[in-house]
């Protein structure tokens, strides 16, 4: 069978998705198939997207893309609410309450070259400063502001009907290499990289900058009293690596606590002890939640968050005289930045193929 003017895409978590959704969008006479050892509604540690949080919190501080692709996709989810997809998708507008316990300026909170937190222009309301009696002890400040939290599984599910719907074929299939992919798909147009922390293994990328930082979520079901906002606290000298989370997932989906960030960790095992842990700093955090004993479990996950010492990779390359282009290594921020990696990715082929 013929290829020829096929666009393939590698990887079938939130940015292969989201990046044929784009595809589709941007040529919608052009064939795209999407190819993947993991599809929504899979669970494996290597398939990071199934087990994300998830929220809208950006991190990014370059003044540059990264903030770019952040504030894409947060206009993004505020027009797919806008069209009736919120409850459909698993997406739900909230304040978030965030908290530091070092200074603004060791948090890192600022955009290069700037002393002020970038996204203060974009969100809806700005960000709001705590007074210092909304403040726990141990903490520096901290600010709300308005966010999103999403519903991994059920956005997943969302966004490949989307793409069905739109005429994307979606394949299930391992790849050791991009060879393998070129033989198997030969004389497509272009091969969308979108395979996470499998970059590091994959043959012909092998990325060693490419590595995981294990997380751990524990979901429960919604208590008796709402939480009715989103919480993080940011502890970068604690042992559990700095992080401590709770995203309630609508009135239906529970709410997922956290966490961790356990660098160059490959266990996918479950860590009661740490479980109870999260349980008990959760509870701290957002005193609606109740006592840990309390709590109404529903799961425990773990997931490899495919990070990247370098920073995301969207970019062209040119292998065996086939047009590659790589969209993976986000991290834990892939739903956050996911429509605007998307864009920028998409925007390489506009400008290099023969569309």
């Amino acid at each position: 069978m013929s290829y020829n003017n096929s666009i393939i895409v590698l990887g079938a978590g939130v940015l292969g998705l989201t990046t044929a959704a784009e595809l589709s969008s941007r040529f919608p006479n052009t064939r795209v198939i999407v190819v993947a050892k993991h599809l929504p509604g899979d669970r494996d540690k290597l398939y990071a997207s199934p087990w994300a949080g998830a929220n809208f919190e950006p991190v990014s501080r370059d003044n540059g893309p990264a903030e770019e692709r952040d504030a894409i996709t947060y206009r993004k989810l505020n027009e797919l609410l806008q069209q009736g997809h919120g409850d459909k998708a698993g997406i739900y507008k909230m304040d978030c309450r965030t908290f530091y316990d070092v200074s603004p300026e060791d948090a890192g909170v600022f955009s290069n070259g700037t002393q002020a937190i970038w996204f203060d222009r974009l969100v809806e309301g700005g960000i709001r400063y705590l007074d210092s009696d909304q403040i726990p002890l141990g903490a520096n400040f901290g600010f709300d502001f308005q966010s999103f939290t999403i519903d991994t599984q059920r956005y997943l599910s969302w966004l490949q009907n989307l793409v069905l719907g739109k005429g994307v074929e979606i394949r299930r299939g391992a790849y050791s290499s991009l060879a393998d992919l070129f033989q198997r798909f030969p004389d497509a147009k272009s091969y969308f990289n979108c395979t996470g922390i499998g970059a590091h293994h994959l043959g012909d990328v092998k990325d060693s900058s490419v590595y995981p930082v294990r997380g751990q979520i524990v979901l429960i079901e919604n208590p008796r009293e709402p939480v009715t906002r989103q919480y993080v606290r940011v502890s970068p000298q604690a042992d559990n690596g700095g992080a401590t989370y709770v995203f309630p997932r609508g009135r239906h989906g529970g709410i997922i606590l956290g966490g961790c960030r356990q660098e160059d960790d490959w266990d996918g095992e479950v860590d009661m002890d740490l479980a109870k842990d999260i349980m008990q700093r959760c509870c701290k955090l957002a005193p609606e939640l109740g006592k840990p004993e309390d709590l109404k479990v529903i799961h425990h996950g773990v997931g490899l968050r495919p990070s990247r010492r370098h920073g995301a990779r969207i970019e062209r390359e040119l292998i065996n005289d086939n047009m590659v282009i790589h969209n993976y290594g986000a991290g834990g921020f892939g739903y956050q930045s996911s429509w605007g990696a998307a864009q920028q990715a998409v925007d390489l082929l506009s400008t290099s193929s023969r569309l």
